[in-house]
């Protein structure tokens, strides 16, 4: 096996010449690669890379954003202080960071309205320009019309 590490001279030894070596250095032979030809093992503390690697992928983890959809639905015929009040509300949504998720909802005979609903959601956008951009324009789809609107950064 091809032995590799710190304090050892990197080089082809048979297995227990290479566990003779790691229990000599009071260390541990760790195999890194058992696919290779031959196998790539290091001389090292087991447990430190253990702990190492934990903190690597904890560190990670802490890196990466999860994406919050926060929704808000409106009706075709929405009052205009039921809009004012949920545009409130999407603004913070917005400031948080969250993606919105705006939709406006047909009920039975109301899908004749569309044209109101696609007002609606422009209507929202052009008003939550300067903290939001649209990821996705107003679409049909089944009974609702659903627009996405996306943080802008700071």
């Amino acid at each position: 096996m091809r032995l590799v590490g710190d304090n050892v001279e990197v080089g082809v030894y048979p297995l227990n010449k290479a566990l003779s070596i790691a229990k000599d250095l009071e260390l541990d032979l760790v195999e890194i690669s058992p696919k290779a030809s031959p196998p790539v093992c290091k001389i090292l503390e087991y447990k430190k890379f253990l702990y190492d690697q934990k903190k690597r992928d904890k560190a990670l983890k802490a890196k990466s954003t999860k994406i919050i959809v926060k929704e808000i639905r409106f009706g075709p015929n929405t009052d205009e202080h039921d809009y004012e009040f949920k545009k409130k509300h999407a603004e913070k949504f917005l400031k948080e960071g969250a993606k919105l998720k705006a939709f406006v909802f047909f009920k039975g005979r109301s899908i004749v309205f569309k044209e109101k609903g696609q007002i609606l959601l422009l209507r929202l956008a052009q008003d939550l320009e300067e903290i939001g951009k649209v990821e996705q324009m107003p679409l049909l789809e089944g009974k609702k019309m659903i627009m996405f609107i996306t943080p802008r950064k700071k």
